[in-house]
């Protein structure tokens, strides 16, 4: 019998749960990826120049990746679907107040505050599939899962490109966020009725969630400042200094409380430790290797934001059409060296945009270096959560893998806040051609950790999965 002839068909109950965890999980993903392209129109129209697309970005990845390990907290104590309604509710609401946004400053807040949406409902919706999903089920729904947030990286560019040339960057905020929302909603409304809650859950690490995001957002807001303020600044040091106080309180905190968010005990697994320092360098370089592209693309090389969102896809098609296979090589020949090859195949993608030039020709000096990414990025990606989520019990898979998302999104949101002090208040060839090597050299840096630091397991396959992405 076929693993798929044995895997019994869902029931209705079932199916509701995971279209309502897709739809989701992908909004919150895209919302990502999609701001990205939008951002020089929405330079244009509300002004703030390179400090406020960082904060656009950054601020919806500060209170994300701040609050999405305290989030799976909140699902075990006030149940799965009343966090996952919360969630949607603030996410559908706050996308409204994007749209609306009349400056800089309030559609930067209206970011942050949707990412606190954002960190409600990413975690929810995976509790969803395990409360309701069990055994081959569970792992072809998890599977499913994955893969559609997966596509959020493809689809992304295309929407944002589209909304803003056609339509408005407001658009996406207004109808792409909210008429899922609206769809789906009926759908989270018939599931109270079988919503659980955990009654073994610790109790919620308030104050770890606090002095996370301000031990993230101080250093995040100097970095970003700086630019304009200058080092000198009390509205600069004084936040970085507040910021790494905070964080050092944070881990002693986490060390100490009996329910931490962040179990710092998880990062003496060898596999997991090192892993995580991986996804910390890799991807950071993705973050500002796109951001600074997708900028660049439009501000400099003329193109549309349609044309551009295109321009970007060579490189997530390859992802989706040779991850799987690579997956499947690294659950043969075990993790370690793929992790390796695959970040230095991406740094030489993105080492070939030094050939980028103010009359840009985009099949000689951009695509040969997606299609490098590309292959890096197939060969990278399954390994990489493999070996982190492999290394890890089974019991704990949940919170191992909130880590490694939050890891990912955190390293994201730090780069991106470096992004003015290494390319200058301005984008241009020259500030590309250093946010390339600089992408580069993190992930080189993310290539030698794996080497160093992973180990093959020896007598058993290594899972595949693709939660990052």
């Amino acid at each position: 019998m076929s693993d798929a002839a044995a895997v019994p068909p869902a029931t209705p109950l079932q199916k509701r749960v995971l279209v309502v965890a897709i739809v989701a999980s992908f909004i919150a993903f895209l919302d990502t990826f999609v701001v990205n392209l939008a951002l020089p129109a929405i330079g244009r129209e509300l002004g703030g120049g390179l400090v406020i697309q960082q904060w656009v970005v950054d601020a919806y990845l500060l209170t994300l990746g701040g609050l999405i390990l305290v989030a799976g907290s909140l699902s075990d104590h006030f149940g799965r679907v009343r966090v996952l309604e919360w969630g949607l509710g603030g996410f559908a609401v706050t996308s409204v107040l994007c749209g609306l946004a009349w400056s800089g400053e309030v559609l930067v807040v209206a970011r942050a505050l949707q990412g606190v949406a954002g960190a409600l409902v990413v975690p929810s919706s995976l509790a969803l599939i395990v409360n309701f999903f069990s055994g081959p089920a569970q792992s072809r729904a998890i599977g499913q899962w994955s893969g559609w947030t997966s596509a959020a990286a493809i689809v992304a560019p295309l929407i944002g490109g589209l909304s803003v040339d056609y339509l408005s960057w407001r658009f996406f905020f207004f109808f792409a966020n909210v008429i899922p929302l609206a769809v789906v909603w009926p759908l989270v409304l018939k599931l109270r009725a079988d919503d659980s809650k955990d009654p073994a859950a610790g109790r919620i690490d308030y104050l770890g969630a606090l002095l996370a995001i301000v031990g993230l957002g101080g250093p995040v807001y100097a970095f970003i400042e700086q630019g304009h303020l200058g080092w000198g600044s009390p509205l600069v040091w004084m936040p970085l200094a507040v910021g790494v106080v905070a964080m050092v309180l944070f881990l002693a905190h986490e060390a100490r409380t009996p329910a931490p968010m962040l179990p710092l005990r998880l990062f003496a697994i060898r596999n997991f430790g090192w892993g995580n320092i991986a996804t910390l360098a890799i991807y950071a370089a993705f973050s500002l290797g796109f951001f600074l592209l997708g900028i660049y693309l439009q501000q400099v090389g003329g193109m549309t934001a349609t044309t551009a969102g295109i321009a970007l896809l060579p490189s997530t098609v390859i992802l989706m059409l040779a991850s799987s296979y690579f997956g499947g090589l690294a659950g043969k020949y075990g993790p370690r060296w793929f992790m390796t090859f695959g970040p230095v195949l991406c740094g030489i993608g993105f080492l070939l945009l030094l050939t980028v030039q103010p009359e840009l020709n985009y099949w000689t000096q951009v695509l040969p270096g997606q299609i490098v990414f590309g292959i890096g990025l197939a060969v990278t990606v399954a390994p990489l959560t493999a070996a982190i989520l492999g290394a890890v019990p089974p019991e704990q898979a949940g919170i191992g893998s909130a880590i490694n998302n939050a890891v990912a999104r955190i390293a994201g949101l730090i780069c991106i806040a470096f992004a003015g002090i290494i390319t200058g208040p301005v984008l241009t060839t020259a500030g590309l051609h250093q946010g390339a090597v600089v992408t580069a050299v993190l992930l080189m840096i993310g290539a030698a950790a794996s080497a160093v630091g992973i180990r093959n397991p020896e007598l058993e396959t290594v899972p595949q999965t693709g939660e990052n992405q």
